[in-house]
């Protein structure tokens, strides 16, 4: 034991102060604790780091076994016995004298490196708890023991800043990540400093390394002869560049390309597939997806939920528990290595072309009318958001090998997701591609353009959008294409409304609401209705715009539809807000607000907080029209537009408002935000700020913020109260797949994996608020 401290003693224990207390109270209550992890995240050195800090805590001593050189299972006695300093009397029984040596023992026994040994090493472990009752037992593995009476701890990778942009020291240096980085740099390079010029570099290294604290010590190495910048550049070769180990580190972890080696060694061959096949998704995944995508040939789609067990013990793959459906992810860097194997297997085009397709026709499927155009929009629109890293990894893999029509009906039929999310720049670059690769005069590119157009006016190219829409026309008439040359009218009148030519724009509404009806598409027919409302209004005729709302709401409402409909509130909000009816304009907004606690429409939420502004300001209540603009500021910024964008007329009233405020309050409103931080949470907070509904939560401690919206908060504070999720959801009146979505959000901020330890989370944090009110 002396040794193994003495050799990690030689560098500094950085953070795990949680996994620390985790761990001890775990030792407390069980008498074997094995921690759990992927190769290199740490699990050595943080039961080193707790056999030392409990040395004193046991009457005899601490027993430190290292099992990672023992090949053979005959061994482990062996080994163990010298560890412990036993001498084995020659012809006698080396198993019967460990556990004699154990049995009056009040000590602690480190097995470390088991996952290659489970099978002897459960059953010794089995003996030691029978015969010494005094003994306790601290393993590591990338695989549970197995054995009765087994606590697992999964030791997660350091926490990490994220990928940011324009972050400073002050905002990444707290992070155990960082911190690990710049101490091991600057043991290798003492000119080494985290600056403010750097700061964005090494976070995103640090991201991109997963947080697995050998891998940044790796890099940190390399941080003597590279920058950050340049180690960042070269991350997509780090099976080649993190190679660089002292001389007291074992073989294996010398490279990191040894250390998952040799977790691809543990594996069986149907195991080592999988992991190859997996390496197709870039971010999260089901079940479902999966099985669709991977289960084929020499694996058949039956075996791999087993298998997906196998790889999830082994610390391979890691759950994301949200709620009725579990997700999986795997760590970049084991997700690069299965990339490497699935290309030796010659099976990478056609797992990258399954996901392709089963992503494609997930899309298509949820954006038919059938689908869309219904009750279901929340759940469609939160799954598209789950799946966004998948759907664009697969428009972007068919761009690269030039199959284009399938590539041109992804990004068609994901049109709802680029409007609803907000992510326009985004859109629009993938919509661009597509387009460009086309490069023909198909109805598929004619379908890209009109929606590249829709996109493009949102983002206030009006220009962009007028050359989409003339090729699309061309396109459409000359293959008689009706439902092409309705798309063309509707969005050359959107072209129209933006310029504030209103006249125009309701004749062309007019001609594609005709057009739509008559190809039967009614999602678009109620999107083109609710456009020629906004057009009536600021054409001077908002009570023709309240009707038609009112006959859109009315069709709308047969099939439960909301998306639309939410659009329409807060369209009804402009026509009252235009006739001077400020309290029918503000509960009209609101109502638009509350639709996005479930559809997280960023476009409309922006669009709601501007009118609650322009009401709040008429009735001279300026602190809080200003608290709004500011609201809205930051949603255009995350959105890359801006007000301006959907013409001059809203124009107009927005700075007419935001003039007159900043002149009460006498000091100008900002013009540019947060944008960067437009996030789920944010659009959240927003949507909580305009409702006046943001009471300090129970669960929130004033001297520490809760890293939790206060619907996170609410969510998590159901589920500690032992709520299902459709419990949550009634409870809540939001959608099932909403709670979904919040837990899942909740367990990747806080790095949890169950509903319980959410539940102790939430425990703890009244206890704290308890204490602090009582200090």
């Amino acid at each position: 034991m002396t040794e193994i401290l003495r050799l990690h003693a030689a560098t500094s224990f950085i953070g795990r102060r949680d996994e620390m207390s985790g761990v001890r109270r775990l030792l407390e209550q069980a008498r074997l604790v094995t921690l759990l992890g992927p190769g290199g995240v740490g699990k050595t050195r943080l039961a080193a780091e707790i056999a030392d800090r409990l040395s004193r805590s046991f009457q005899d001593r601490v027993y430190w076994v290292d099992l990672s050189s023992v090949r053979r299972c005959e061994s482990v006695v062996a080994t163990a016995a010298a560890a412990m300093s036993l001498r084995v009397s020659p012809g006698g029984d080396p198993r019967a004298q460990l556990l004699g040596h154990l049995r009056e023992r009040h000590a602690l026994v480190v097995l470390d490196n088991c996952e290659h040994l489970l099978d002897i090493l459960a059953d010794l472990v089995t003996a030691m708890m029978d015969v010494a009752p005094d003994v306790r037992v601290l393993a590591t593995s990338r695989e549970p023991l197995g054995v009765s009476g087994e606590h697992c701890y999964f030791v997660p990778p350091l926490d990490t800043p994220g990928v940011v942009a324009g972050g400073t020291v002050i905002d990444i240096a707290t992070h155990d990540a960082v911190a690990l980085l710049v101490d091991r740099a600057r043991a290798v390079a003492p000119h080494f400093e985290l600056t403010d010029s750097n700061a964005d570099d090494v976070a995103k290294l640090c991201t991109d390394l997963d947080g697995i604290p050998l891998a940044i010590e790796l890099a940190a190495a390399r941080l003597r002869s590279l920058s950050a910048a340049q180690v960042v550049e070269r991350l997509n070769r780090r099976f080649g560049l993190l190679t660089m180990g002292g001389r007291n580190v074992v073989p294996r972890q010398k490279t990191l390309r040894t250390v998952i080696q040799w977790s691809f060694d543990l594996c069986s061959e149907p195991e080592r597939r999988l992991w190859a096949r997996l390496a197709v998704f870039p971010g999260r995944f089901d079940i479902d997806a999966v099985e669709a995508i991977c289960g084929f040939g020499d694996l058949p789609r039956d075996q791999i939920l087993d298998l997906m067990d196998c790889l999830v013990a082994k610390s391979v793959v890691d759950v994301v528990e949200s709620g009725r459906t579990v997700r999986y992810r795997q760590l970049t860097t084991l997700r690069e290595y299965g990339s490497l194997r699935l290309v030796e297997s010659g099976e990478a085009e056609q797992v990258r072309r399954r996901h392709r397709d089963y992503f494609l026709g997930m899309a298509a499927q949820a954006a038919e009318p059938a689908s869309w155009f219904g009750a279901g929009q929340s759940e469609l629109a939160a799954r598209w958001r789950t799946e966004h890293d998948n759907l664009i990894a697969a428009v972007d893999w068919s761009i690269q090998i030039r199959d284009l029509t399938p590539a041109a009906e992804l990004v068609v039929a994901l049109r709802y997701h680029w409007i609803a999310d907000g992510d326009l720049d985004g859109a629009r670059g993938w919509l661009d591609r597509v387009s460009a690769a086309l490069g023909d005069e198909s109805s598929a590119r004619g379908d890209v353009l009109w929606v590249t157009a829709w996109v493009a006016l949102l983002q206030g190219d009006r220009e962009g959008a007028a050359a989409c829409l003339r090729e699309c026309r061309d396109i459409g008439e000359r293959t008689s294409n009706a439902v092409l040359l309705a798309h063309c009218d509707h969005f050359t009148g959107l072209r129209a409304l933006f310029s504030g030519h209103t006249s125009e724009a309701i004749d062309h509404f007019a001609q594609a609401i005709e057009g739509h009806r008559r190809t039967g598409d009614p999602a678009a027919t109620l999107i083109a209705m609710m456009q020629l409302a906004i057009a009536q209004i600021y054409d001077g005729r908002p009570d023709d715009g309240l009707k038609t709302c009112a006959d859109l709401t009315a069709q709308a409402g047969q099939y439960g539809e909301r998306w639309v409909n939410a659009y329409t509130s807060w369209v009804s909000s402009v026509a009252y807000f235009h006739l001077d009816d400020l309290d029918a304009a503000t509960e009209r907004a609101r109502a638009a607000l509350r639709a996005q606690r479930d559809l997280m429409d960023r476009i409309c939420t922006a669009l709601s907080l501007e009118v609650l502004a322009w009401c709040a300001e008429r009735r001279r209540e300026n602190r809080r029209a200003a608290d709004l603009f500011n609201s809205a500021q930051s949603a255009w910024d995350g959105l890359g537009t801006s007000i301006a964008a959907f013409g001059p007329h809203i124009r107009r009233d927005s700075v007419r408002a935001r003039e007159r405020v900043e002149s009460a309050l006498r000091r100008p409103l900002p013009v540019n935000s947060r944008g960067k931080d437009w996030t789920v949470e944010t659009v959240e907070h927003a949507i909580d700020v305009a409702l006046d509904e943001v009471p300090v939560p129970a669960t929130a401690s004033p001297e520490k913020p809760s890293v939790l919206t206060r619907r996170e908060l609410e969510v998590a504070a159901l589920v500690a109260q032992g709520l299902t999720n459709r419990q949550i959801a009634a409870s809540l009146i939001i959608s099932h797949r909403t709670v979904e979505g919040h837990l899942e959000r909740i367990m990747a901020k806080l790095e949890f994996r169950s509903r319980a330890q959410v539940g102790a989370w939430v425990e703890r944090e009244r206890a704290r608020r308890t204490q602090t009110a009582l200090a």
